[in-house]
């Protein structure tokens, strides 16, 4: 491998876009294939090229299958951003290949597929890792260091809220059903599950939640059907130690001054961040003395991106494990719980009850 490391993107939609302006944030770093069968995603992207300082549209090439790209063999790396119930299929073909891999959440959309990657990424020797990159917000990975330096004490409970603007359209109002996105508790809500076990350093074993489709895509119709996606919901997570979390998502609340609020609480202290105010407040107990501490992002990497940064930054330490060899940060089987206990929350809002995760073993 030359000192570029050469990026194919399967799937040129919305996502595809921010990993192409971060891409070219990197040092030593180029796309040079993007792929996709819809010719609009393509044009998409030569725009989106042309506007990127040093980026080359001339150098890269362009496919409407991703057999042909592999074929190609003009990457080192692939981003796999298709639709979410793309993935398993394309995943089969591309593994067979000795390309390092960045697969956007989720892994997968049911259960039995993403087992299925992630026994096949135990004997698959490049990069293997899942774009659950919520953990490199910078906030939250300041928060998260400070909890695990022990700023809190022992974490007992978390506390996730996520409110927002609803779901954007997709080339075929693909998202708007359950049977293509995995559900919104997979689709979107994986991001928090993989906060959950990465903040607390603990396994699920128990989940129960309550949600529905209370505002969104109610007047919408494609070919006869309806959109079945939820919209809003709670869950409730027990973890193996005893701690607690629970996630609270709002996808009719754009308003909101803040995205995201994360509150972890120990026994000696609380902290707290939103996002995008980038606060972390620091509570602790004994004396009551409330600390801010605010988290500053450089303008390039937020223009790069709608994730507050964390694109970027996922994407440094990835191109550092395909230099150096380290371990993914975010592994398959952090993609398959994910999408686990997204699954068992789904089941818990249907079936009314609570959810072991030894059932969905």
């Amino acid at each position: 491998m030359s000192n570029t490391t050469r990026y194919g993107i399967i799937g040129a939609g919305m996502m595809a876009q921010e990993h192409l302006r971060n891409i070219y944030l990197l040092d030593g770093a180029s796309v040079t294939a993007v792929c996709d069968p819809e010719p609009t995603s393509l044009t998409w992207s030569e725009s989106t090229l042309r506007s990127i300082e040093g980026a080359d549209p001339s150098k890269v090439q362009y496919f409407s299958d991703h057999r042909a790209m592999l074929d190609a063999g003009v990457v080192d790396a692939l981003i796999i951003a298709s639709p979410n119930f793309t993935h398993i299929d394309v995943l089969r073909d591309t593994m067979q290949t000795g390309l390092h891999h960045l697969v956007e959440k989720p892994l997968c959309t049911t259960l039995d597929d993403a087992l299925e990657i992630e026994e096949r990424a135990k004997n698959f020797d490049p990069i293997f890792w899942v774009g659950l990159e919520y953990r490199y917000m910078p906030p939250v990975a300041r928060m998260i260091e400070r909890a695990h330096a022990g700023d809190v004490g022992s974490m007992k409970m978390l506390s996730i809220r996520e409110h927002r603007f609803p779901f954007l359209p997709k080339i075929g109002n693909w998202n708007r059903f359950n049977e293509n996105t995995g559900g919104t508790f997979v689709e979107k809500c994986c991001h928090f599950f993989d906060l959950m076990r990465f903040i607390l350093q603990d396994e699920p074993v128990a989940v129960m939640g309550m949600g529905g489709q209370a505002v969104n895509h109610l007047s919408e119709e494609y070919d006869g059907r309806k959109p079945d996606v939820f919209d809003h919901g709670y869950a409730v997570v027990e973890f193996a130690s005893g701690a607690k979390a629970q996630l609270d998502l709002c996808m009719f609340a754009e308003g909101s001054e803040n995205q995201e609020e994360i509150t972890l609480v120990g026994d000696t202290a609380k902290l707290e961040v939103k996002i995008p105010e980038g606060i972390i407040t620091h509570m602790p107990r004994r004396p009551k003395n409330p600390v801010q501490e605010t988290v500053e992002i450089d303008a390039k990497v937020l223009e790069a991106g709608s994730h507050f940064g964390s694109s970027y930054f996922q994407h440094l330490d990835f191109q550092k494990a395909i230099r150096e060899g380290t371990p993914p940060q975010i592994t398959a089987r952090d993609g398959r719980m994910s999408v686990q206990m997204g699954l068992a929350t789904q089941i818990s809002m249907i079936e009314r009850r609570w959810v072991e995760m030894s059932e969905l073993a």
